[in-house]
Order: structure tokens, then C-alpha cells, then sequence
């Protein structure tokens, strides 16, 4: 039954008040947890919970000591009003009514002077809930606000294998677990990111299966490999077209398979045969030798399964590298067999209509839409990512810390301290973004509020209810948003509703269980047949072909420079004499991008900005470990210490953790050096694809 207007969701009664909930951060496990709630403002552990079979019980380590975060002494729990110059931290106390008040005022001026469209809500991932999340959309498209194009995080990936296998859903990690001889992670290092992952890993080697690890560094998921192949970032397209030159030429192609379910295979095997090891082994920098062996272990194993993830990915040329490496399974037909075939994500196994949510019903697709990951670029007045409309002079941002995660800080920095700009951010903290910030508003945490979650890990939907209350005058964004409306004349039935009745009404006219029911069962799960779920009735195509030959032009962009097969597409930022290094950005193990940068648990594990530089490239720059280096390109300087690493070749270098810029002499952090240029064909980040040079600080 459908929860009513003011009905209070069911609470749990237990002995030891253990509540449910659901992990919101920007990882795809999205696990399922068990709280210890101690009293109505007061958590203590937080545990994975085997109500769910993919959590099955673990959760990683930065989660499990929430209780440090959401009790932190420096989170924000008053609105506040800047008193002093931009980024100064100068603010005072002011009242919630007063500050959106304020916060309206500003909109309404800024679009009378210059259009709807000067006023940009940019949001991201600190929620993955959708009503928390993604509410912001509502007031964007009934105001008529610009639009928001979002390419943070998967924008290169999504395309790379939606155009192969035309639906953003694979085989289940879950039956590779328990069925696959051979697992493949690749462009991924789930030890430090996604912890369930290397749970259901770890088991599939207990019972004998070999582990390949695809990544540029030797990572902490490399360590428990059978097979590390360290290859150069950005040159995955070519390692994988190597492996199917080797897959055709010496029979382990599936050509039954391959003729039923794929569009050209007699093309795609005349393509790489002109690919060879040797013509890899110059790109990558592999051997022939490995690339040969993995080729063959990967041909052998029956079934074999890759587990694509989002690094190798953020690369100019991310979306061919993606596109490339899911072929790999269609041309071994290993998607037919039970623990076979690929992921990369489930998001369209879930059937949510998100009008409610969203306002999708109040969209104007003649209203400009900006790139997320070009706010530096729009702040300081780029007319070509500006879209030929007027300047961005009022920005309201939750969920996201742009001052620290968005390619070139320098611009993003002087952006934000322009005078012009009227900036309102909602946070838990005093991050660098909300410093520029005119008025500053304190948000909950997902324990204080109702949210639903879609996963991309795992199948299943999940609800979740406030567990405690918020400290102080902490709001969550939904009550942001329905306030501002109600300020501006914005009209939406979603403005009037709680985020409860939202996520109820949002399940049920979708054909999903109630928001109850949803929340009493521990979440619905969504999981598709085995024969659907590994395409064995057709790819998601009209002709339910596997696509060696994608229609790149649906995209739009830089269409015609994408290859027509797969193959390497050397568009990346290359090393030259002046930049003689390539920069992984990777991620830390105790930080998700800038969120627990905060707690004591992950400051006192990654202790502080580290530069792993190969031993043989530290020897030629005189450099020892615990040296303080500096590393820089056009874009700007930043500095770290550094450590002697093996595992990784020469030329190249790898900063793990996305560091407060406070943490760094120059004050910005390490997307000062990453670059604001859309991947190809249409869009996204590239964290991962940076030249630069390094020295001893002081050289």
C-alpha cells in the first residue's frame, strides 16, 4: 500500500536499535547498511548489511566510521552571510527565512538583467540519492535556468559501451563470482573504490579462478593479482585490439557467435590483423610477450569475464578505449556462458519514471545546456563553452565541491571570486567552493533524510528513511529547492510534496513496490533473466547486433574523428621532451573524490599528497622518497612528496587522493594541471590524461 500524505514511515524496533540504510557516496556498490542508532541525534558503527547479497555484510572502512563524519565538530550548522572578499572564510549567522530570501532575490535580478539562463544550479554526486540528488533539476527546468550536461564521471565510459552493446547493463559480478575462470578488472582499483567488488573477486579465486588487473600503476587491486599488465594511460583501445588480433589468428574467436550476434565480424577480424602484439607493444609499452599471454589466457578460460571500470576511461580518448574493451567478450562469445561476458554498469536495468523527481515534464531543449566539467572555462567567459548564450552571474551548488574536483582550478578559482557572480552553496562543510560562497547553507547528511538509490554495481533499488535528526538547522536539499520555488513562483507538484512522497509516488507510477514495502523488504531487486542479462536475446540494437562498427554520429560532437572500428585513437596528451611525464590522478582509498577529506580516519591513513615516480626516473631527477617535488604544466604548479614506486613504467607518475587545496603551497590542488577539454566524441572529464613535468622542488 502506497504511504499517504503525512504518514510516517514504519520504524524498526530492535534490542539494540540497529536501523537500515543505504551508503549514498559516489561508488557503485551503493551497499546496504545496518546503524547503531544510540539516540535520536546519535549514531555508533555502521556495518554492511546481508540483507543485500552483494554488500553481504562488508562495506569499506571509510564508511563503517561515519560516525566521524556526521558528528564532526566542523560541519556547518547555521546559514551564513559572506562578510569579507570572496574565499576569505569571513561569514556571519544569519536566519534561514533571511538567507533564501536573499538567495531568490539574487535569481530574480540576475534573469531580469540577462535572461533565465545567467542562472546555472550545478550539482553533482555527493548523494547518489535521486530526490536529494537530482531535485535540483525541477527548479532548473521551471525557471528555465541553464540546463546542465553532466560529464564528470561517466559521460566517456557510458558512450564507449552503450555504443557496442547499446544499453548500459552487462553480466552479474555475482555469477562470474561463482562460475568464471578468469576475471579481468580493468581500468579500476576497487580496493581502494569499490570494495565489494574485490569481496566477490577474492571468492571466485578461492575457488581457483586467475585474476588479470588492467591499470597504469600498481595499485592495491594489482597487488592480489595473478597478472598486473601496467600499461601506458590512454592506450587501453590498443591493448585490447592486440588481444583480438591474437583471438582471430590463433582460433579462439567464436565465429557461431560471432556471425549470429555481431554486425561485422569478417571486417573487425581483417581490422586486427594489421594490430599485432609488436604494433601494441609500441603504444602501450607492454611486452609482446604479456600482451600475447593475456590474449591467450583470456581466449582459453571458459568463461571469462572483464569488469570494466570508469579510470582508463577518462581519457580525451576514453570512449574509444571503453568501446574497444567490450568487444573483447563478443568476440570470444563468452557472454553465452553463466559467469561470462562483461560490466560496466546496471543504471538501465531500473525502470523509474523520474518526471516527478526531475520536472522532466517542464523541459526546454532550445534552453542552452553547460558542461559540467568546463566551469572554469564558463566563469571566466569562454563563449564557445558558454553555448553563444549570456555570462553565468548566479549559481546555486549541492552535492559537489567544484573549487576542488573541476579541471583547471585557476579558472574555476578566479570564476568563482568574481564579484559579479551571486553564489549560494548548500554543504555539510566549510569546503573550498562554499568559501566563495555570498550565502552559505548547512545541509544534512543521508542518515537525516529519505532518499531512494538505483545502483550500478549490483540490481537492486533501494529505499531509505531518516535515521537521526540533523544537528542545529541543518536542511536537507530538497527543502532547499521547494523553498526557493515557493520564493521564485516556480509551479511543480514535486515542490509541494516531502521527499518521502516523492520517492512512494516516483516507485508506484513506475510499477515498482511502494516506498514501504520497498524499505520493509530491504529493496526490490530488479535483476533480468540470464539470457537477457548476458544479450543472449539479441544486443539492445533493432537487429540485436553487438556493434564492432558504432553509429558515433547519434552523439553528435566530434563524431567523424572516432574510429569505425576499434583502435587506438591517439588523441591523448602526449608526453614530449618539455612534459616528459603522464599524470595518473588516481583515487585515494579512505576519500571519495573531496567527501572524508575531513575525518580523522582517512587524513590519518593517506597522511598527505604523495607522488609515486618510478625508481629509475627518480634516480635520473636526483630525487629520493620523502623529497619534496614539484610537478606542473601550462596550466599551473602544484607540489608533493614524493616515494620511489615500482610497478608502473618509466614516465609515468601517479598522485592518489583528491587533496583539499589547502594541502598544497600553491594553493590548488591537483586539477590545477588537469585539462577542461571535452573527451571525444561528445563530452567528459579527463582526469586521467595529463603531460607533465616533474623536479626537486627548488631544482
Amino acid at each position: 500500500m502506497s504511504i499517504t500524505a503525512g504518514e510516517r514511515a514504519p520504524q524498526i524496533a530492535t534490542v539494540a536499535d540497529i536501523v537500515p540504510s543505504v551508503c549514498p557516496h559516489d561508488c557503485t556498490s551503493v551497499c546496504a547498511l545496518e546503524v547503531e542508532r544510540i539516540d535520536a541525534r546519535t549514531i555508533g558503527r555502521v556495518r554492511g548489511s546481508k540483507r543485500n547479497d552483494y554488500t553481504a555484510g562488508v562495506i569499506c572502512e571509510k564508511v563503517s566510521r561515519y560516525a566521524q563524519r556526521i558528528h564532526h565538530p566542523d560541519r556547518l550548522t547555521r546559514p551564513l552571510r559572506r562578510t569579507g572578499a570572496k574565499g576569505s572564510g569571513a561569514f556571519e549567522p544569519i536566519g534561514w527565512s533571511d538567507a533564501l530570501d536573499i538567495v531568490a532575490q539574487a535569481f530574480q535580478d540576475k534573469a531580469k538583467r540577462f535572461g533565465s539562463e545567467t542562472v546555472w544550479p550545478y550539482m553533482y554526486a555527493g548523494t547518489m540519492g535521486l530526490v536529494q540528488r537530482d531535485g535540483i533539476n525541477r527548479l532548473r527546468h521551471a525557471m528555465r535556468y541553464s540546463r546542465w550536461y553532466s560529464t564528470i564521471c561517466v559521460t566517456l565510459a557510458d558512450n564507449g559501451w552503450v555504443a557496442g552493446t547499446g544499453a548500459k547493463r552487462g553480466a552479474d559480478l555475482r555469477e562470474a563470482a561463482e562460475h568464471a575462470e578468469l576475471i579481468v578488472i580493468w581500468g579500476g582499483n576497487p580496493v581502494n573504490t569499490q570494495v565489494n567488488v574485490m569481496t566477490h573477486v577474492m571468492a571466485a579465486k578461492k575457488r581457483g579462478a586467475k585474476l588479470v588487473v588492467v591499470d597504469p600503476y600498481r595499485t592495491g587491486t594489482a597487488e592480489r593479482a595473478d597478472v598486473h599488465l601496467a600499461l601506458r594511460p590512454g592506450t587501453d583501445a590498443a591493448l585490447a585490439c592486440a588481444v583480438m588480433h591474437v583471438l582471430f589468428a590463433e582460433g579462439f574467436a567464436d565465429w557461431d557467435y560471432l556471425r549470429r550476434f555481431t554486425d561485422a565480424p569478417e571486417e573487425l577480424a581483417a581490422h586486427v590483423a594489421d594490430r599485432p602484439p609488436q604494433w601494441a607493444a609500441q603504444i602501450t609499452g607492454l611486452s609482446v610477450d604479456e600482451i600475447v599471454s593475456f590474449a591467450r589466457m583470456y581466449g582459453k578460460a571458459t568463461p571469462s569475464f572483464i569488469r570494466c571500470h570508469h579510470g582508463f576511461s577518462r581519457s580525451r580518448n576514453g570512449a574509444a578505449n571503453m568501446h574497444a574493451v567490450s568487444c573483447l567478450p563478443a568476440v570470444t562469445g563468452a557472454w553465452q556462458r553463466r559467469g561470462g561476458g562483461a560490466l560496466y554498469g546496471h543504471s538501465a536495468l531500473y525502470p523509474l519514471d523520474r518526471t516527478l523527481i526531475e520536472g522532466l515534464d517542464l523541459v526546454d531543449s532550445e534552453i542552452r545546456a553547460l558542461d559540467q566539467s568546463r566551469l572554469g572555462p564558463i566563469l571566466t567567459g569562454d563563449a564557445d563553452a558558454l553555448r553563444g548564450g549570456p555570462a553565468v552571474t548566479a549559481m546555486l551548488v549541492q552535492n559537489t565541491n567544484p573549487a576542488m574536483v573541476c579541471p583547471e582550478l585557476h579558472k574555476v578559482h578566479a570564476g568563482l571570486a568574481r564579484e559579479d557572480l551571486f553564489l549560494c552553496v548548500h554543504e555539510q562543510f566549510m569546503t573550498d567552493t562554499a568559501r566563495f560562497a555570498d550565502i552559505v547553507l548547512p545541509a544534512t547528511m543521508f542518515l537525516e533524510h529519505d532518499d531512494v538509490y538505483i545502483a550500478s554495481g549490483h540490481t537492486t533499488l533501494q529505499v531509505a528513511r531518516k535515521v537521526v535528526e540533523p544537528p542545529g538547522e541543518c536542511r536537507e536539499n530538497h527543502f532547499v529547492i521547494g523553498e526557493l520555488a515557493r520564493r521564485l513562483g516556480a509551479e511543480h507538484d514535486g515542490f509541494g510534496m516531502s521527499a518521502w512522497e516523492i520517492v512512494d509516488q516516483t516507485l508506484v507510477s513506475s510499477g515498482l513496490w511502494d516506498a514501504s514495502t520497498n524499505w520493509s523488504r530491504g529493496g526490490q531487486n530488479c535483476e533480468l533473466p540470464f539470457e537477457r542479462a548476458n544479450f543472449l536475446d539479441g544486443f539492445a540494437w533493432p537487429d540485436g547486433k553487438f556493434r564492432f562498427k558504432p553509429d558515433w554520429s547519434r552523439l553528435g560532437g566530434r563524431w567523424r574523428e572516432m574510429p569505425v572500428l576499434p583502435d587506438h585513437l591517439d588523441v591523448i596528451d602526449r608526453a614530449t621532451p618539455g612534459k616528459p611525464f603522464r599524470l595518473v590522478a588516481a583515487p585515494a582509498r579512505t576519500f571519495l573524490n573531496s567527501t572524508f577529506t575531513e575525518t580523522p580516519g582517512s587524513l590519518q591513513r593517506e597522511k598527505r599528497p604523495t607522488l609515486l615516480i618510478h625508481p629509475d626516473d627518480c634516480a635520473a631527477l636526483e630525487i629520493a622518497t620523502g623529497d619534496r617535488v614539484e610537478l606542473g604544466n601550462e596550466r599551473g604548479c602544484i607540489d608533493a612528496h614524493a616515494e620511489s614506486r615500482s610497478g608502473q613504467q618509466r614516465g609515468v607518475v601517479v598522485l592518489e587522493g583528491l587533496w583539499p587545496n589547502r594541502y598544497f603551497g600553491a594553493g590548488v590542488g591537483v586539477n590545477a594541471l588537469t585539462s577542461a577539454e571535452p573527451g571525444w566524441p561528445n563530452g567528459g572529464a579527463v582526469f586521467h590524461d595529463t603531460a607533465i613535468w616533474v623536479r626537486k622542488a627548488g631544482a
